[in-house]
Parts: structure tokens; sequence; C-alpha cells
């Protein structure tokens, strides 16, 4: 549970040192380069480099994306868990031999990518345009034909579907048609009709305006020969173009075995770009550049060695004062599983601690009661510890969010245990059903759903350890701050009368009532809670309103932080959603089994079980999960954080190799 200590580093070098200076801190990725602006110093203009470099990633990618949709490789649905793949940091450097080739190489399958689609597209306007004409086929004069000397040939669609003989009585009843003018039908379908129109030339536009009055419209594309011919020559066309797809694709395939070269150019060149980008902000003179930036304090020693031995350089460090340090937070394996969660809600600021270890601890507790089936518990645990084995080359971010689950596994196998929980009471069931004898795993514990009030107390008290763990936090910053005052203002006072309330209530019928047993304090203890309840609530008057000066505001401000207590009283309350949670999830597998078994140990009956027990399962344990994830982040949230966890602190951002593809492994 730390956040690691922060220094400012300061360096000044030769200015022809500047890119192999840059490249070994980006190696290392320790150090974070803040912009420093300084009126002697001027900028280099490294904007045409990055562009050639980012085009250069662009081809790469795109080359990429051509080989992935035409290789042969299969591709399953946990492929993006394998990560990146480990390269020596000399194979790395080397690239830089042979990148000119592979670009060149990324270039050509793009083209053949693109050549591919044009085909495609060729093909699809190919068929669109035999769809058009197929309908046309029945003519024996190529559709652009106007006609002869004295006559016009007039092609078109009319809606409806028509014999010759019902749409010669259609045209007869058009007023004004000339009856010089013939209509014959080429081809009709289930709604419309093509229709060959002949015409004088004398009266074209009286029989146009005729044709209108039948909704008639022209064909969208016009034949130069005859139908016919004209699909066949598209066929022709089709056929050689999937031919040259064909030919390009296999040309494509030929160069898989380039694909993982492709992707270490493209991190060659996008390391490069990143490089130049920060080159372009750094203060340069005629003979010397300034590097500005934040370090952790165990990467100095080497930093500054290195530098000042390899090259002309000077490295200074000195410590953030009353400037924001950017956070960097180092935690072990068990509880850097929950960073994610802390830092989502925001990284501390530089008068807080590191909550990770404590929250992961409550985190793994609180999930665990709230799923607490053994069953789910251990399917959690081996599906992530498989997954985890199986990649371990896997991203960092879901490397965490694994390894947290799995500890939210075990605990819910420890909680399932302690409540007698196995996909519910699925033993139960199936050991009368099937094999009509009544065995069951007893509960180490309890069986909550038997006693759903003595488990609402257990919550109650988790939830109080959960609160109270929260307020000693913020005390215990108020003291590493020397803010004494702040530390009884803000703790004691507050666990005075909070412990002091508790103290009455346990003697009370209330408590009395929810527990199912009166508990009776000696008078020394009742006298006692009652001098802290006392003592708690003057202080918090008293010091509630310390940062004004008018004693009227004073005081009022000191009621106002009292009337907090509604607000503990509501936070408490929260944790029934352990009781909550963890009784829907074993009375909806008890439900679950209770159906599954409604077969009965027929054949049937048995088929029946499994399909049921296995779907119902399967959708208890995703929703009760999705549900334990939620409320378990809600109750760190709201109600733990919001005892001593501001955030606002600034993510530490080094300057390293940001590579896609590629992890490479420091020498």
């Amino acid at each position: 549970m730390s956040v690691q200590k922060m220094k400012k580093i300061n360096i000044c070098a030769l200015k022809e040192d500047r890119k192999r200076i840059l490249e070994y801190i980006q190696r290392k990725g320790c150090i974070e380069i803040s912009k420093f602006e300084e009126d002697d110093f001027e900028k280099m203009n490294t904007a045409t480099q990055i562009s050639v470099f980012e085009r250069s990633v662009v081809s790469c990618e795109n080359a990429l994306e051509v080989l992935s949709l035409y290789s042969e490789e299969k591709t399953g649905m946990f492929d993006s868990l394998k990560g990146k793949q480990d390269i020596t940091e000399d194979d790395f450097l080397g690239i830089e031999e042979t990148h000119r080739d592979l670009v060149a190489e990324a270039k050509e399958i793009t083209n053949y990518g693109k050549e591919i689609d044009d085909l495609n597209l060729e093909i699809a306007k190919c068929e669109d345009e035999k769809t058009a004409i197929e309908p046309w086929t029945g003519l024996d004069v190529p559709m652009n034909t106007r006609g002869t000397r004295t006559t016009d040939l007039l092609l078109g669609i009319i809606p409806g579907a028509y014999t010759q003989e019902e749409l010669n009585i259609k045209v007869s009843q058009v007023e004004g048609f000339p009856e010089e003018t013939e209509v014959k039908i080429v081809s009709s379908d289930d709604t419309q009709t093509y229709i060959a129109v002949i015409t004088d030339k004398e009266v074209k536009e009286e029989t146009e305006d005729a044709l209108r009055k039948l909704d008639f419209t022209k064909p969208v594309y016009y034949t130069h020969h005859l139908p016919t011919e004209s699909i066949r020559r598209r066929n022709e066309r089709i056929t050689t173009h999937k031919a040259e797809i064909e030919n390009l694709t296999n040309r494509i395939k030929a160069k898989e075995d380039l694909k993982f070269r492709i992707e270490e150019v493209a991190d060659y060149y996008r390391v490069r770009a990143d490089k130049y980008k920060v080159l372009g902000e750094l203060e340069q003179s005629k003979h010397t550049f300034v590097i500005t930036g934040s370090i952790p304090e165990n990467e100095v020693d080497e930093i500054k060695a290195t530098l000042e031995n390899k090259y002309t350089a000077y490295v200074d460090t000195e410590d953030y004062v009353d400037e924001e340090a950017p956070v960097l937070l180092k935690n072990n394996k068990f509880s850097g599983a929950v960073e994610g969660v802390v830092t989502a809600f925001g990284y501390p600021n530089r008068f807080e601690i590191d909550p990770t270890t404590i929250t992961s601890i409550f985190y793994y507790i609180l999930f665990g009661m709230m799923l607490s089936d053994a069953a789910y518990g251990l399917i959690m645990f081996l599906a992530t510890f498989i997954v985890l084995k199986k990649y371990p080359n896997m991203s960092e971010s879901m490397a965490k969010s694994l390894r947290m689950f799995k500890y939210c596994g075990i605990s819910t196998l420890i909680w399932g245990i302690l409540f007698g929980g196995y996909f519910g009471d699925a033993i139960y069931v199936i050991s009368d059903t099937f094999f009509g004898t009544k065995f069951n795993i007893q509960s180490v514990w309890f069986e909550p759903i038997k006693q759903p009030m003595q488990l609402l107390i257990y919550c109650m008290i988790i939830g109080i350890i959960h609160l109270f763990t929260g307020l000693g936090i913020k005390g215990y910053q108020d003291l590493k701050n020397k803010d004494v005052y702040g530390f009884f203002a803000d703790a004691v006072f507050w666990y005075l009368f909070l412990i002091g309330l508790i103290l009455m209530l346990v003697p009370t019928s209330i408590f009395a009532s929810l527990s199912g047993s009166q508990i009776e304090f000696p008078a020394w203890l009742n006298l006692t809670a009652k001098i802290m309840t006392i003592v708690g609530m003057l202080g918090i008057l008293v010091t509630g309103g310390r940062g004004r000066k008018n004693p009227f505001k004073r005081v009022l401000l000191g009621f106002y932080s009292l009337y907090d207590v509604t607000s503990w009283l509501s936070d408490l309350l929260s944790y029934s959603r352990l009781l909550a949670l963890g009784l829907a999830t074993g009375v909806i597998a008890s439900v679950i089994n209770t159906m599954a078994a409604m077969g009965g140990k027929s054949v049937l009956g048995v088929i029946l079980f499994v399909v049921v027990f296995i779907i119902g399962h399967t959708f208890n344990m995703a929703i009760n999960l999705l549900g334990a994830y939620v409320h378990t982040n809600r109750l760190q949230f709201v109600e733990f954080f919001g005892k001593f966890y501001e955030g606002g602190g600034r993510e530490f951002k080094p300057f390293k190799e940001d590579t896609k593809y590629v992890k490479v492994k420091k020498s």
C-alpha cells in the first residue's frame, strides 16, 4: 500500500546526443516529460518526420487488416487475451535494417486488397445490371434502339401484372391513346409489366402523354447489344473478375508469414513517431537541450549514472514541495488487482494515502458475501486461473481484472462453505430426486435462508467495521499531515459519538427483536456509553465549524456536522444489500433446482434436469455476479471512500515504448 515517491528531474545535455538520450529514456519508460518554456531556447520542427512515420504506421495497419481478412488462420474468441508477442531489444532495434522493405511489402499487400475491393464492386455492378436487363431478354433488338425512319420504340415499365389481352383492354380505356400505337408485353412479374411501345413519330408526344396515365416509367439502364448478349458479356466479365480476385487472394496468402514482421515495423514506427513528438517539444539552444519531468525516486540513481557516464550530460533532481506530483501506485498482485477500482474513483492526491490494500481486503469479503455460493466461487476461481495461466502476455489491465475476479472467486468459495451453498441446495435435491435419500452438506456457520435476521446483523457489523476503517484512515491522514486538531475533529469525536450510540442501542428491545436475544450491559458500561456519546457530540458541535471565525456560524456548522449522523445511518443501512444479494443467489438457485427436478428420475427427467440446471445456474451466476460487482463497487465508492478519500491526483504517464503488437523485453 504505497504511492511511489516522485522527484522532479532536470537533464541538460549536448544537442548531438538528444536522440540517443531520448531513445534510452523511452526504453526505460520511467520519466514523465513535462513542458519547459524558456525564452532563450527554441524548438525543433519535427512535423514532417512525424507525418512520415505515422503514414508508415497506417500502411502497416492497412496491410495487417488485409492479411487478417484473407488469412486462413483461425481466430478464436479468446485471441484478444493473447496480448503482445515478446521480442528482444536487439531484434526490435534491428528492424532499422529492413523497415523500408517491409513497408513496401505492406503497401503491396494493401494495394492487393484495394484491387480486390474494386473488383468486387465491379462484380456487384455487373450483377445489378444483369438484374435490370433480365426482364428484357425477350427483345430481339438492343434496348437502345430508337426505331425506324417513321416510327419510335419506347421501352418502359407499368405497375401491375397483365396479360397481353388485359393490357390491350387497359390501353383502350386510356383517353387520347393513339390508335396507330402498338403496345407489346416483353415480360411481367407479380408487381409490374415490362412493355415495348411502337408509335408513329408524328404522334409520339400524344403516346407519351397517354403512357404517363398508366404510370409508365423508362428503364434505368439500356443495353447496346441484344439483352441476351449483354447478360452473356457480363457473366464473362464476372468470371474474369472472380479469377483475378482468386489470384490476388493467393498473393496475399503467400505473404501471411510477413504478418509478425509487419506488426514489428508498425510498432517500430509508432515508437519513432512518439519519440519525435517529444523531440519537437524539447527546448534547445545551439549546442544543448533540456529535459524536465518527473521520475520515481527509486529510478533516479540508475538514470543519473547512465546519462552522466555515457553522455556529456548533467542530471539534477529535487523534491516536490507544494506542487502536485504525478501518482504511481505500487502494490502486490493481491492488492494491485483492485487498483482499477480505486483509480476509477480517482488517484490519491498529495495529502492522501493509497487505499488499495485496505480496499482490496474489504472488496473480496463483500463480493464473496454477496455471491456466497461455493460452486460459483470455484467456477470463478478455476476459470480465471486457467485463463491467466494460458495467456501470460495479456494486457496488464486485463490481467488485473481477472486476478480480482480470481480472488473474489476464492472469497465466494469460502462464504459458500460457511453458508452451505453448493449450487444452492442442489446436493439435497439431487440425492432426494434421483437416489431416494436426503443427503446434504451442512453449513459450517449457518444457513442465511433459514436465519436471515442473523445474517442482517452480521452485515451491519461488517458495515460498521468498513465505515470505521474509513474513518480511521481519515484520522491517520490528518496525523500524517500534522493536523492534530483535524484528527480529533474528524475522527476521535466521531468515534466516541458513534461507538457510544451503538453501545446504547445494543441493550435495547429494538436490537433484541433483530438479534433474537436480549443483551444486558453492566451499569458502568452503560454510563461509559452515555459519556462517550455526550463528549463526542459536544466535540463535533465545537469543532464542526472550525474553519469559520464568526462564532455564530461556527456553532451552526457544528450542528450541521452533527446532523451528518443521519448519513451514517443511511450508509450503514446500505450494507443490507449484502443480505439481499446473498439471499437472492441462494433462493434463485433453489428455485432452479426445484424446477429442474420436476421431471422425476426418468430418462426424460434426467435430461430435463441437466438442461434446466445448466441454463438456470449459468443465468443465476451471471446475473448475481454482475450484481455483486456493481454493489461492491458502490459500497467502496459511496460509503467507504466517502469517509476519507477525495482523489483528484494526476496519473503518472511516463514516456515509454507504447507498442501495440510486440512487447520489448529489456536486456
